[in-house]
């Protein structure tokens, strides 16, 4: 008598179907815990084992590389109700095929592999801050951003922190610059704030493509006082957030103005040059304009974590000069051309006890020239 084919799963296979699901349904997208009822959330063993090959000969999926291996640790994926119904509704196996199957259950054990092996001190909060420039709604890709962490740092959530808002304004409307400044006000108290209060402050890893005075007040809201690194997207030789291998001798110019008797000016000529007729067209003559530029201004030539840091640490001291100069709360008006980086960095070495206002103003394609958008630390602080 040919023994009847049975579907009962050994014990320590299930037990090593758990472990490698951490508890959560396979099925992409689910990731539902399965040891908790999803309505009262009590203990509860709400999990199905689903086979990937089929354990009939005659199943939608076939029996793949043979009956002997159906019922092993490989050809099956721990799922709640829902998705085991869903699988199994597909008859001809076209829409599930196992292939598909297969590299679901392979992305999610190295998830949970990846998250329950990291040392919980390189761990980091992945933070996308977007808003619209100009015509373009800018685009901010997760699975770049969590590449760019590695090997320093690893993803702490699954699902990054979005701080972006969609709506239709344009940096040239007198609203946006005031609404974008809540929203993200908003949004940083809602999100970040109960992470940055709390006992331990966690590490932060930053993404942003905005305005150039947004991405200052972003920066002013963490503080360097926030263990955070901040990413920079570049377009040369690749397209890339990783930081790379920067240039030999890199040096900041500081150009000081020659006279301090008139308020002053901040200019960032940094990813291109402003020149001071632009400044005057807009504060008139009687002003005291201060450079921070490098010997040739462009787009990409931010590279390495290393030149990060010495804009902040040139920068800083730069603020203080300017303050001796001219006083420390004497507001300062400034004038950015520079990689999303520097701007959130320097947001963060803002000292809001030490320093004056801050007014930002940003170079509109619409209008032609340098406008008004935000002042930070004054009457009108976003």
């Amino acid at each position: 008598m040919v023994p009847r084919e049975v579907r009962y799963i050994k014990r320590g296979v299930e037990r090593e179907l758990w472990a490698r699901a951490a508890g959560r349904c396979q099925f992409n997208g689910c990731n539902r815990p399965l040891f908790k009822s999803p309505l009262t959330q009590e203990r509860a063993n709400i999990s199905e084992m689903a086979h990937i090959y089929s354990f009939s000969e005659s199943g939608p999926r076939g029996w793949g590389p043979g009956k002997k291996q159906s019922n092993e640790v490989r050809n099956l994926m721990l799922v709640c109700h829902d998705c085991h119904k869903t699988i199994d509704q597909d008859k001809d196996g076209e829409r599930y095929p196992a292939e598909l199957l297969i590299r679901w259950k392979d992305e999610h054990e190295k998830r949970v592999a990846i998250v329950t092996g990291v040392n919980p001190s390189k761990k980091s909060h992945v933070i996308l801050y977007g808003a619209n420039v100009s015509e373009q709604t800018s685009r901010l890709q997760p699975e770049a951003a969590k590449d760019a962490l590695f090997p320093d740092w690893y993803p702490a959530e699954e699902r990054p922190i979005h701080l972006s808002m969609s709506w239709e304004g344009k940096d040239s409307d007198d609203a946006y610059w005031k609404t974008e400044a809540e929203n993200l006000n908003t949004a940083f108290n809602r999100l970040i704030r109960p992470l940055v209060d709390g006992a331990e402050c966690p590490h932060l890893s930053l993404f942003a493509l905005a305005p150039i005075p947004l991405m200052i007040l972003f920066g002013t809201l963490l503080t360097d006082k926030v263990p955070a690194q901040t990413y920079q997207l570049h377009r040369e030789p690749i397209q890339t957030w990783k930081w790379l291998d920067g240039p030999d001798n890199f040096k900041f110019v500081v150009n000081p103005p020659a006279s301090l008797s008139n308020p002053p000016a901040l200019v960032m000529s940094l990813s291109d040059h402003v020149v001071p007729s632009r400044i005057n067209a807009v504060l008139g003559k009687a002003v005291s304009i201060w450079e921070l530029t490098i010997e040739q201004p462009h787009n990409d030539f931010l590279k390495s974590k290393e030149q990060l840091s010495l804009f902040r640490e040139t920068v800083r001291q730069l603020i203080v000069e300017i303050g001796k100069a001219h006083g420390k709360q004497t507001p300062l008006a400034i004038f950015p051309a520079m990689p999303v980086a520097c701007s959130i960095d320097l947001g963060r070495i803002r000292m809001p006890k030490a320093d004056g206002p801050w007014v930002i103003y940003d170079q509109n394609n619409e209008h032609k020239r340098f406008i008004r958008a935000l002042e930070i630390g004054g009457a009108d602080r976003g």
